[in-house]
């Protein structure tokens, strides 16, 4: 049967030089695609590559051609590398013509079929990939809720560990691109030596993130009522508009007022109790939520839900042509004051 496989472990795969014959990488995550297409290119040694390296692209030759090129025998090589790039652009009839081949391929060939930014749906070429023993990864794109830990993951591999405060920073400033996930921590540990500290102060110097002025610090601020620094960082937003568009917090609002009113109504409000509630994976991730029970009633949470919902519509363009800061503005000033009746 076609294994389906991790980025991991076809990475360590690679690594060890324990190949298969034929691969499909497909997906809507290109990261992971880019990445390991570097590695098969790589297989060959400099001078092996000019005499038993092919890179084609899909569109622009026929499957026939590229079965015959696989055909091939290496030479003055253990084996050859077939890289077939933008699979995703040609009909299923085009995998069709090239199953023979992949159902009993030419052990000193490597074929690399590379579809990416699509998930190719075929069960007729999954049949012929488990006949001929292949390997199929599929990278998806990542889940917002898998962030953390991706960056928890790439920065412990480099020999470094983080802080929660650095973690949200750095999750709030990337979302769920991998390819700017890891070039932006990829800053850090080439800044950083091994074993250090991952702090707000060095996210704020190697990729520019202010540790003061974030939606991660205005979160906490609304979840304290710190009045003074919830308008201190506002402004700070309205005076660096394309780092800090409104819009970009509407979910971070959104899921602290929904985690919240989620916490009021556990029964086991303990720690332990609250993470499980919250699907929370490290006590950290608590650190508003305390205050927040203390500073917003039932109804408030319920009312500033609302309001964040009009706000996001609102900054759309649905029933408000208002500028994004003012509507913003309001919204922070409905959530301060928004009274704890139905």
């Amino acid at each position: 049967m076609a294994e389906a496989i991790t980025y991991t472990s076809l990475r360590n795969a690679l690594a060890k030089k324990q190949y298969a014959n034929v691969y499909f990488l497909h997906g809507e995550e290109g990261y992971y695609i880019d990445e390991l297409a570097k590695l098969f290119e790589s297989i060959l040694n400099e001078s092996e590559r000019d005499f038993n390296q092919y890179t084609m692209y899909a569109p622009q030759v026929e499957a026939a051609t590229v079965a015959d090129v696989c055909c091939r025998y290496p030479m003055m090589a253990d084996r050859q590398v077939v890289i077939i790039k933008e699979a995703q652009a040609v009909p299923v009839s085009w995998f069709n013509q090239l199953l023979p081949y992949i159902e009993n391929p030419v052990e000193t060939t490597i074929l690399v079929i590379i579809a990416r930014g699509e998930s190719v749906k075929s069960a007729t070429l999954t049949k012929s990939l488990n006949k001929g023993k292949g390997i199929i990864f599929e990278s998806k794109r990542l889940n917002p809720t898998a962030v953390a830990n991706t960056i928890r993951e790439f920065i412990k591999e480099h020999g470094l560990s983080i802080d929660d405060k650095s973690l949200a920073m750095l999750q709030d400033y990337v979302g769920s691109d991998l390819s700017r996930i890891y070039n932006e921590i990829g800053k850090m540990t080439v800044a950083l030596p091994q074993n250090a500290m991952i702090t707000p102060e060095s996210v704020e110097r190697h990729i520019g993130i202010s540790k003061d002025y974030n939606n991660f610090e205005l979160i906490a601020a609304i979840a304290r009522r710190d009045i003074e620094r919830i308008y201190k960082i506002t402004n700070y937003f309205r005076r660096n508009p394309k780092n800090h568009p409104p819009i970009i917090i509407t979910p971070l609002l959104f899921n602290f007022f929904a985690n919240l009113l989620v916490a009021l109504y556990a029964p086991d409000k303990s720690e332990r109790g609250l993470m499980n509630e919250l699907g929370f994976k490290w006590p950290g991730q608590l650190s508003d939520i305390r205050p927040g029970l203390s500073n917003y009633r039932p109804w408030q949470i319920i009312k500033n839900i609302s309001a964040v919902r009009q706000f996001d519509a609102q900054s759309k363009g649905i029933g408000s042509r208002a500028d994004q800061f003012d509507l913003f503005d309001q919204l922070i000033f409905k959530i301060l004051n928004n009274p704890n009746t139905p």
